[in-house]
Parts: structure tokens; C-alpha cells; sequence
């Protein structure tokens, strides 16, 4: 059966279904204690009562793989048996927890939403449990640059949990039953399985390790659903503004995309829940409210 770990600023814990109960270790970073053998010692203490970090500490290696999900790629317009397997790295100073605000910075006008399922790595390559992550975009940065670091790295643009579930044997056999849902407002905007992915965990993994080092707490995202607000224009608009020249083409794209209401705006909360449907396996749900 999964563990459940969760992060404050003075501890780590084990949820139980009586609370949250401590962690007995000296561990100060994610890697640390999945390296490390600890028992809790604790009486359990209500969980709403604990301030949750993200349960994924930086400084790490954050790994993202692009355009994963067969809706996702067919919404902008490609062809899923032609994708191909492909990475971009964030910068770990991105990540924040669960409930904290996202920031959205004063020059970014189409800031977009992704929710993904995090792969937290443990010794030798190997997948040591799971977290929910929000692969927060400045698609107004990222696309007319066709670089994505900087527009998927300003602080808080990772929020990763509540939880990381730490798997036993057998249980990443189940990888694909999860699902994932995302709320705006209360509004659900994407609800997928990972069964739709392209190119599941191990592929995927084995790719990566081909020329990426992964330590232990180091993490990879591994791609959203359809259902953020970035989506691809008609294919007879997509012909017509191909014609165009580079700075027309954009001013065109962002003027139409300035009327989609399903970018962030300041105060808009969003929420991400991931679990199989079965409830056998909970990645916890995730809230953060966007702030200008």
C-alpha cells in the first residue's frame, strides 16, 4: 500500500487516516529522505491543522515532456503518431506548495494551466512515488520565442502537491488509471486519464537517462491533457496566417487570443485532483489562487 508523505517547514510526516503523524529523521531535502530509512514516532495530529510546503525541496532537476497526451497534441493540430518523444527543463526555483499563491508577473498577459502528474525519482533511475504539479505557462512568452524555460520558470510556476505518494511494489502498474481533473473557478476545464499519454513513465524514462542524469528527489513532469486555454486555430486560419510575415502572424495570435477567457486572471483559484477512480490511489487535490 502507498505512504503518503507530507512537508511543513520543521518536518516531515505520514498521512494516516487518524492525521498526520511525524517523521522520525534529520533529512532536509526530498532526496535525503527517500534515501534514508525513518519511522514516525508521533501521535498523529489533524492534517488541517499542518501548513504544507511542496513535498519536492529544491535545489533539483525539474524535466518536463512536451505534448504527451493524444488530446492534447491533436488540440494543437498535430498528428499524435508523428510526435515525438521530447524534454524541456524548469528551474526548481519555480516549485512552491500546494496552496500558495501563483504569482503572475506584471508583463505576462496569457498566463495557462497544466495539470500533470509529477514522477518523483528515487535511487538508480528508478520511479520512487508520485505528486500533483501544475505546469504553470506564460504562453505569451513561450511561444513567440519557441523557448521555454524562462516562460515555465518564474517563481511559483511549479506548484507541486499536497502529498508524495511513495509507491510499493507493483502499484506504478496502475499509472494509467489516473485520472486528472483541473478547476478554474470551480469550472472543470481538464479531466483525463493517463491512459491517453503517448509515451508512458518507463519509455519515457529510458529516454531521458539516455543522456539526463536523475538523482533521488529529482522530478519529472510528464505532460497535460487537453483542456488548457492555449488551443490551435482552425486549420484554414492556421493556412492563411502561415502566409503571413513572423510580426503579423503574432500580432494576429495575440490579439485573438486576448479574448479567450480562460487564461488566468488575478484572483482566479485553481484546483487539481489526481487519483485513480477507484480511490485506491490519491495524489491529493491542489488549490492556489492566482495573484497580479
Amino acid at each position: 500500500m502507498s505512504t503518503s508523505i507530507l512537508r511543513t517547514a520543521d518536518a516531515w510526516w505520514v498521512a494516516t487516516p487518524d492525521g498526520a503523524t511525524r517523521i522520525d529523521t534529520t533529512a532536509r531535502t526530498t532526496g535525503e529522505l527517500l534515501t534514508s530509512t525513518f519511522t514516525t514516532t508521533s501521535s498523529p495530529v489533524p492534517i488541517d491543522e499542518l501548513r504544507l510546503l511542496s513535498p519536492i525541496t529544491a535545489p533539483c532537476r525539474v524535466v518536463a515532456q512536451m505534448t504527451n497526451y493524444v488530446s492534447h497534441v491533436r488540440d494543437t493540430g498535430l498528428n499524435p503518431k508523428t510526435t515525438p518523444l521530447t524534454f524541456f527543463r524548469k528551474s526548481s526555483g519555480s516549485i512552491s506548495g500546494p496552496y500558495d499563491d501563483v504569482v503572475k508577473p506584471s508583463h505576462v498577459r496569457l498566463l495557462d494551466y497544466e495539470a500533470e502528474i509529477g514522477l518523483v525519482m528515487g535511487g538508480d533511475d528508478q520511479i520512487a512515488g508520485l505528486v500533483i504539479t501544475n505546469d504553470v505557462s506564460a504562453r505569451d512568452l513561450q511561444l513567440p520565442k519557441t523557448q521555454f524555460y524562462e516562460s515555465k520558470s518564474y517563481p511559483t510556476f511549479t506548484p507541486a502537491g499536497p502529498v508524495l505518494v511513495l509507491l510499493d511494489p507493483g502499484e506504478i502498474d496502475r499509472f494509467a488509471d489516473l485520472r486528472l481533473r483541473l478547476w478554474v473557478n470551480g469550472e472543470l476545464r481538464q479531466d483525463m486519464t493517463a491512459d491517453d499519454m503517448i509515451y508512458p513513465p518507463a519509455q519515457a524514462l529510458r529516454a531521458l537517462t539516455r543522456f539526463q542524469r536523475l538523482d533521488p528527489g529529482d522530478l519529472v513532469l510528464t505532460g497535460t491533457p487537453v483542456g488548457t486555454a492555449l488551443s490551435a486555430p482552425p486549420k484554414p486560419v492556421q493556412l492563411i496566417t502561415s502566409l503571413l510575415p513572423a510580426a503579423t502572424k503574432w500580432r494576429l495570435f495575440f490579439k485573438s487570443q486576448a479574448r479567450n477567457p480562460k487564461y488566468l486572471q488575478d484572483g482566479d483559484v485553481v484546483e487539481i485532483a489526481i487519483g485513480t477512480d477507484d480511490g485506491k490511489l490519491d495524489l491529493g487535490r491542489q488549490r492556489t489562487v492566482v495573484k497580479a
